[in-house]
C-alpha cells in the first residue's frame, strides 16, 4: 500500500493567535470520521500554542502558554503539518507575545 498524498475534506478555517485565545473554529470534515488537518503557522518567529477538543469552550480552555505541563499543543514558527485530532475538531491558539495567523485544513493522508 503506497502513502496517499493529503486530501482535502472540508473548507480551511483561519484564527489570529494573540497572547488572549480567540473564538474557537470548527473544521468540519465532509467525510465521517475525519480526523486528521493540515495545520499552518504562517508567523516566521512567534509559536502558537494550540488549543482543541470537541466543543469551542474545550478548545478555549486548552490554549495555554506551556510553561509546565498542558493540554495546548505547540506549533512552531513556520509550522505546516498534518496532525489527527478528533473528528470536526474546534481549534483556537494563544501566544507568548505577538500574533499569528494559523490555517487549519481537515483532509486525509500525508
Amino acid at each position: 500500500m503506497g502513502i496517499q498524498a493529503f486530501t482535502k475534506t472540508g473548507n480551511t478555517v483561519t484564527f489570529l493567535a494573540a497572547t488572549s485565545a480567540p473564538a474557537a473554529v470548527q473544521a468540519v470534515s465532509a467525510t465521517l470520521g475525519g480526523n486528521q488537518y493540515r495545520i499552518i503557522n504562517t508567523s516566521s518567529s512567534v509559536t502558537v500554542f494550540l488549543g482543541y477538543g470537541t466543543t469551542a469552550a474545550e478548545a478555549n480552555t486548552a490554549a495555554s502558554v506551556v510553561t509546565t505541563t498542558s493540554p495546548a499543543f505547540p506549533l512552531l514558527p513556520g509550522t505546516d503539518e498534518i496532525l489527527s485530532f478528533v473528528p470536526n475538531a474546534y481549534f483556537t491558539g494563544v501566544t507568548n507575545s505577538g500574533n499569528a495567523t494559523v490555517y487549519i485544513t481537515p483532509g486525509d493522508g500525508l
